[in-house]
């Protein structure tokens, strides 16, 4: 292992192919994103999706614990308080640059293996979700935790919490409640359940493989592959928790209006502890982020996948600039007190042209106007 952000490997195939390796070698962040990482590998994804002798791409994170942890907060947090009120200048490029990221993966010409064992969060579910073969583990730990510290699921979160079934995607932006592997599964963010003591063999096995001559047949044989892993699996495979609840859940969601909505997960108690801590995130969270959470996955519902990603973008440079983010992260990651001090007591305090201000954009041209 070395000192570089993310580690960078080609191994030799069958029929004089390679097999591309990215890993995440930020161990101790629990491979949390910072801009370095996401240049460094946008940068080699593109050059890989050029090279006629790569067949697939495979992306772990460093270490036992995460796939990611999100993105680099505690930066974007010092973006946010350097310049209150001006242009977040590090906060934009690093949106701007992740986004990028995530774009490419959702649309990469190559198919992309993504090991999801521990921590998978914030912006390393935005690596996941795009990639084309995702593999979550005994291990897996996922969510999208944005509403404790001002923001909102952003990386694409608009796009596949929109595609949930039910409610559920709502339900889990509002509440950051977590997911183990059985869940990812269920909603649709992840593929397969395998051990993650298989991860060696599931490596040599793609060494091994003749590949055919086209990435669609390459992306069937790597099927292949992890199905033969995933059904070795099962007995090991974690019990749901989101299709356990799916019909409560629906009965919480289903109210005349937000605000009732709100009200009525929060109000929720049971000695359940799953629920009791979705229940207890939206309760303590940010209202003014329950609000914008509401708001985009409203206005996104049509919107294509360059659109939902601009749109986002738009979001969070609007978000940054507001000191309730700068509130959050200080109360959960620098302070560490866990008391934020928000700006509204409740969803209901929050005003209309505010959110109003959230949804205008805050400069002439996106800068992700040409994915």
């Amino acid at each position: 292992m070395t000192d570089a952000a993310v580690l960078f490997e080609e191994r030799l195939s069958g029929a004089g192919k390679k097999v591309a390796i990215a890993t995440l070698n930020a161990e101790k962040t629990l491979n949390s994103l910072t801009l370095e990482m996401v240049d460094l590998l946008s940068d080699q994804l593109l050059k890989w999706q050029q090279d006629d002798a790569i067949t697939c791409v495979f992306l772990h994170g460093a270490g036992p614990k995460a796939l990611c942890a999100g993105g680099d907060i505690q930066q974007l947090y010092q973006s946010a308080i350097g310049q209150p009120g001006g242009p977040c200048e590090y906060a934009e490029t690093f949106f701007s640059r992740e986004y990028r990221l995530d774009y490419l993966l959702h649309t990469y010409g190559k198919p992309i293996v993504c090991w999801g064992h521990g921590i998978v969060m914030g912006g390393g579910l935005g690596l996941m979700v795009g990639c084309s073969h995702r593999v979550v583990t005994e291990r897996t730990r996922m969510a999208m935790p944005e509403v404790t510290i001002g923001l909102f699921p952003d990386v694409g979160g608009s796009w596949f919490l929109n595609r949930i079934p039910g409610r559920v995607g709502l339900f889990l932006a509002l509440t950051a409640a977590q997911m183990n592997a059985s869940d990812c599964i269920y909603t649709g963010i992840a593929d397969r359940f395998i051990e993650n003591a298989h991860k060696e063999a599931v490596l040599a096995d793609l060494m091994s493989i003749d590949w055919h001559s086209d990435n669609i047949s390459h992306g069937e044989q790597i099927t292949a592959v992890l199905r033969g892993y995933e059904q070795r699996s099962q007995a090991t495979k974690p019990a749901d928790n989101v299709a356990e609840h799916y019909t409560l859940i629906q009965q919480l969601t289903d109210q005349n209006n937000f605000y009732d909505i709100v009200d009525t997960i929060i109000a929720y108690q049971s000695d359940d502890s799953w629920m009791a801590n979705a229940s207890a995130a939206l309760k303590n969270g940010s209202p003014l982020s329950a609000c914008n959470i509401v708001q985009i996955l409203e206005k996104t519902k049509q919107m294509s996948l360059s659109e939902v990603f601009q749109f986002e973008l738009m979001l969070a440079t609007n978000i940054v600039r507001h000191p309730e983010f700068a509130e959050g992260v200080r109360a959960l990651l620098i302070d560490k007190d866990k008391a934020p001090k928000w700006q509204y007591p409740s969803v209901r305090d929050v005003p209309a042209n505010l959110l109003q201000q959230m949804m205008t954009p805050p400069w002439t041209n996106n800068p992700l106007a040409d994915i």
